[in-house]
């Protein structure tokens, strides 16, 4: 039987601009789900392109998989998220979207410093190590 609402992988390719074989990567990794017929085919719930969107631009801002399937876990199962359970993920990115506007901005400032000098100094680098931070966690690679 056939519910209503519901669309077939390439119905959510076509709407979410996700390639089909997207789709399947982001079920196996446990971001999306679908629901089998009896024919074994595929159906996507229609608020999962709501979801694939949440991936497609968390991954535009290079936030890790493992960090989207965490804030997708915070969304209720038992019912359809609303605009204000979004809204309340959507803020739980915004330390990690700060830190980020801050390391590119670092970037920006000092980029022509750091392509022309070459030192690889930990202890120097405003990029890596700014105010030589990573002294006060010991010796040794501290950022591997």
């Amino acid at each position: 039987m056939e519910m209503l609402h519901e669309l077939t992988p390439g119905e959510m390719s076509r709407r979410s601009g996700v390639a089909v074989s997207a789709l399947h990567f982001y079920e196996r990794e446990g971001l999306i789900t679908s629901r089998r017929t009896s024919g074994n085919q595929r159906r996507y719930a229609r608020e999962t392109l709501r979801r694939v969107a949440f991936i497609r631009m968390s991954q535009r801002l290079g936030i890790p998989l493992a960090r989207i399937r965490e804030a997708l876990a915070t969304l209720p199962t038992d019912r359809v998220p609303t605009s204000k359970d979004w809204a309340k993920l959507s803020a739980s990115w915004q330390q990690d979207l700060d830190d980020r506007i801050l390391h590119l901005q670092r970037l920006r400032d000092n980029l022509a410093g750091c392509i022309g000098c070459g030192c690889l100094s930990l202890k120097a680098c405003a990029l890596a190590n700014p105010g030589d931070e990573l002294a006060a966690q010991g010796p040794g690679a501290v950022n591997l």
